[in-house]
């Protein structure tokens, strides 16, 4: 190990950690050329492919590699935070209907086909331009872009290291939510934990809100899969020794790690498009649904975080400022007040940091902190995690079960199919209070307003 390997969990928790590859993955991660630090897990840990899902690495930007297992299959799979002017009393009575129309609007399942088809022309402007691609075409509003993390686009993207494969994948799935565990909820702010930063952010007790987590669907999954592959000789090539053929990387500074940088940032781009394009169809289904019945149907933007992603950074380290190349895998961003990257409207209190649970639990908004820079160069955790395998959530979960279930205790569920409803049940997920609680006794983050579900829309 270059440097020491650190989990942030509970006493509880951290049992897991040796239960399946995380430790070990985690320790692997610890071996990379260029290391710096220590590389971490966030409580929501499990085990990924090569890199831990939860894990955080910052590689020097000069000596490091770059691994696309460090940044995973779905890059920039994040999640959009939207909210309304509306308290949940007036949407309540129209909920069955806007279920319906958001599922009509936002299509779901392996495969599908998204809102918008564009020409390969196009496909290379988005790739390069990304949300400010979709502010010229109209499916975005200047605010979104402001509100989005890199404002929606990640510098050095070129179309030319994307394959011929996964521009075919990507070409008709712009604006769709895709499978697994990618959703569309609407949910209630139930409660507020800070007036002041949650005022900052938009947010009121009541307040009816949208999220949506997907990402770059199969067009970022075959750039991770043919750069994987690819980097097979990349690692022969440059003598890097790994200890795990998953963490196949090549240094940064390379042909191979920039064309990889270069084809990553196309695929970070069209995430952040497709979320947006998303977003749009979310605000057509509240006007249609509730046009002429409610004051205000208008949603708002509060933020757009990204979870699979390699960024150049500078951080502190030994009392010095360091660019570095971040890899956050399952991994928020959550930078504290006064960083520059931060949008203006909250530089003064830092950076929102959304952690949806599963379906049927709470979701949080936290704030990112000082201390995270210092701690986990400015991250925290991304969701509950999971426990259990999708195989294993099968053999014990029956989908149609699960969605009376749900429906029981007041849930609308629109799902693709009943598999991946049971693969996404609650029990397969670490509780999202106890990951959050964790996060914030480690001061990586800041608890603002919890969610409830109200909707959810699964793929």
């Amino acid at each position: 190990m270059r440097v020491p390997a650190r989990i942030f969990a509970s006493a509880e928790m951290l049992d897991a950690a040796f239960r399946d590859r995380t430790a070990q993955q985690l320790v692997n991660t610890a071996t990379l050329p260029g290391v710096l630090k220590y590389a971490m897990v966030m409580p929501d840990f499990h085990e990924g492919y090569g890199f831990p899902i939860g894990g955080v690495a910052a590689m020097d930007a000069k000596t490091g590699v770059i691994s696309p297992g460090g940044v995973g299959y779905d890059i920039n799979c994040g999640v959009r935070l939207m909210a309304s002017h509306l308290e949940k009393e007036e949407v309540m009575p129209y909920l069955r209907d806007l279920t319906n129309a958001l599922y009509r609007a936002c299509p779901s399942g392996v495969g599908e086909s998204g809102r918008i088809e564009v020409s390969s022309r196009e496909l290379d402007e988005l790739m390069v331009e990304g949300a400010r691609w979709a502010l010229k075409q109209g499916l975005a509003r200047e605010e979104d872009l402001a509100h989005t993390e890199e404002e929606g686009t990640l510098p050095g993207a070129d179309p030319s290291k994307v394959s011929a494969r996964a521009r075919e994948r990507g070409g008709d799935q712009i604006g769709s939510l895709g499978a697994g565990n990618h959703f569309l909820e609407i949910d209630v702010v139930e409660e507020i934990f800070d007036p002041e930063v949650a005022k900052a952010f938009g947010l009121q007790e009541n307040q009816i809100v949208v999220q949506i987590h997907c990402g770059s669907r199969g067009f970022g999954h075959q750039i991770c899969d043919d750069y994987v592959k690819g980097f097979q000789s990349s690692v022969r090539k440059y003598g890097i020794s790994i200890p795990d053929r998953e963490l196949v990387c090549a240094p940064i500074d390379s042909p191979e790690g920039r064309a990889y940088y270069s084809a990553m940032a196309c695929a970070v781009n069209y995430a952040f498009v497709n979320r947006q394009v998303l977003a749009m169809g979310v605000r057509e289904a509240f006007r249609d649904v509730l046009r002429g019945k409610v004051r205000n149907y208008d949603l708002y933007q509060v933020y757009d975080v990204a979870h699979n992603i390699a960024k150049f950074e500078e951080h502190e380290i030994d009392g010095k400022q360091v660019k570095v190349c971040v890899h956050r895998k399952g991994a928020t961003r959550a930078f504290g007040p006064g960083r520059p990257e931060v949008p203006e409207a909250y530089r003064d209190v830092g950076q929102p940091v959304l952690v949806p649970g599963s379906m049927g639990t709470a979701s949080y908004v936290l704030v990112g902190t000082k201390k995270a820079m210092e701690l986990s160069f400015g991250s925290t955790c991304h969701g509950a995690g999971r426990v259990m395998s999708r195989a294993q959530a099968l053999k014990k979960i029956w989908g149609p079960d699960l969605k009376q279930e749900l429906e029981e205790r007041g849930l609308v569920i629109r799902a693709g199919s009943t598999k991946g409803l049971a693969e996404e049940a609650p029990v397969a997920y670490k509780d999202v209070s106890q990951v959050v609680e964790v996060v914030q006794s480690a001061g990586l983050a800041r608890k603002v307003a919890r969610l409830r579900p109200l909707a959810v829309i699964k793929g």
